[in-house]
């Protein structure tokens, strides 16, 4: 019997860029595993995927933002993000 929770959301915590507030919902199942969920909106307001898309890149190819991946791990090393194994 299903308990009407969405489970595929669990765990995940809303992350901002330090260098253009960026918002992603991002979890983490060890160190190296890292899901980030990126919105519409957060990709527009993306300084590096801007930048990178202005060159002639198309955003789904954008492996990930370097500003946004120094956010993610100071999230973890302060607490605020945990390591949580699925």
């Amino acid at each position: 019997m299903q308990s009407g929770r969405d489970e595929r959301h669990a765990g995940f915590r809303q992350v901002e860029c330090d260098r253009c507030a960026a918002a992603v919902l991002v979890v983490k199942f060890s160190q190296q595993h890292t899901s980030v969920q990126w919105s519409a909106a957060s990709v527009r307001s993306c300084a590096e995927f801007s930048a990178r898309v202005a060159t002639g890149e198309q955003s789904a190819l954008i492996g990930t933002c370097a500003s946004l991946r120094a956010a993610i791990d100071r999230a973890v090393s302060q607490g605020r993000l945990e390591v949580s194994p699925p």
